[in-house]
């Protein structure tokens, strides 16, 4: 009987604000006692070793001195899980700091609470989607004919690399809202929605960066500061200001139901799995924020029923699970934390059970 009042619980979602159902939080078989937190992990990791449910970890803090806000955790601290009421709670006991001296002596100190927040341990892999967060734009085909864009370089070129100077018009505000830095993009793939066929936006893949050297009514010049591929006439020009990689993101799931569809695989064919980059059908519009899990399912295979001699459809199953790291109006990207099965085009990604 204790092992299953340890096992599950149930954990009020926000009710009176959300008007979500309760989640069971469910402690995952085995998991430790205690641990000690290193270099490179992720708040997704830590929280796979105690929980069924990994975006569940703020429900079952103990709030306390040492750590205000669980979404902030540091190499050296100790988690701890114990009970409370029945109830299992999880706590942190900040570690010790380690500071290199001028000649050479490791100090150790204990860690205060005002430590920089872009110390913490990332929720997820920052490595895996830094790319996405500076460089993937989803725009309209409004915004791609407002843009922006390159009319030519030096010595009659048709194509520029790093390096180069660059002339980009704005015959629409002539640069009104000038900026010293500036991302070249080429727009690409068109998404559509799968179900109703309504075009979601246009991908804008990043090809250049480039920096403002001087300004005459609609017409700048920019030389290029980086290059990954050859910039041509016509390129698109987009503010970089506004997009910075967030170390830290906030588990949660989606405070409406959520049924998406995945939309875009990056850099592979036929399949993805754990780490790999997704588009999904939904967006702002649709009630997506960045740090929302959803659960990934595969659609069921149909077989033959040999009594009957007619064909049926199996049940979907579970394949995986995806944190949403960015948010456009009718698109988001979503970064494939758990598979244990191949995930397809068109698979479905909702709610986790027991959410809404």
């Amino acid at each position: 009987m204790m092992k299953s009042v340890q096992r599950a619980f149930t954990v009020g979602l926000l009710l009176s604000v959300t008007g979500l159902a309760s989640a069971a939080v469910m402690l995952k078989d085995g998991h430790p006692g205690k641990y000690y937190v290193k270099n490179g992990d992720t708040l997704w990791d830590i929280s796979s070793r105690f929980l069924e449910e990994p975006w569940q970890w703020p429900e079952i803090w103990q709030i306390n001195e040492e750590i205000g806000n669980p979404h902030l955790i540091y190499p050296g601290d100790e988690i701890r899980l114990s009970y409370v009421g029945g109830e299992p709670r999880l706590t942190v006991k900040r570690g010790v700091q380690e500071t290199v001296m001028s000649n050479g002596v490791v100090k150790l100190t204990p860690r205060v609470r005002e430590i920089a927040n872009d110390e913490a341990i990332p929720m997820i892999p920052a490595s895996a989607i830094a790319a996405y967060l500076k460089e993937g734009l989803v725009v309209t085909r409004q915004e791609i004919k407002e843009a922006p864009y390159v009319v030519g370089g030096r010595d009659r070129r048709v194509v520029f690399g790093e390096g180069d100077t660059i002339y980009a018009r704005d015959n629409r505000t002539q640069w009104e809202e000038l900026e010293q830095g500036y991302g070249v993009y080429r727009t690409g793939e068109q998404y559509v929605d799968p179900e109703t066929n309504e075009v979601l936006g246009y991908e804008a893949r990043q090809v250049g960066l480039a920096r403002v050297s001087n300004h005459e009514g609609e017409i700048v010049s920019m030389r290029l500061t980086d290059s990954t591929e050859d910039i041509r006439i016509d390129d698109r020009i987009f503010s970089t200001e506004d997009r910075r990689v967030r170390a830290v993101l906030y588990p949660s799931a989606p405070e409406t139901k959520i049924e998406a569809q995945v939309i875009r695989f990056f850099d592979r064919l036929n399949s993805v799995a754990r780490n790999d980059v997704v588009v999904l059908n939904k967006g702002i519009r649709d009630g997506l924020k960045e740090g929302n899990v959803l659960d990934i399912f595969g659609k069921g295979e149909v077989v033959r029923d040999r009594q009957l001699g007619d064909n049926v459809a199996l049940p979907a199953e579970k394949t995986g699970s995806l944190v949403v790291f960015r948010v456009f109006d009718k698109v988001s990207y979503g970064l494939i934390m758990e598979s244990t099965r191949p995930i397809y085009m068109n698979d479905i990604a909702k709610s986790p059970a027991g959410s809404y």
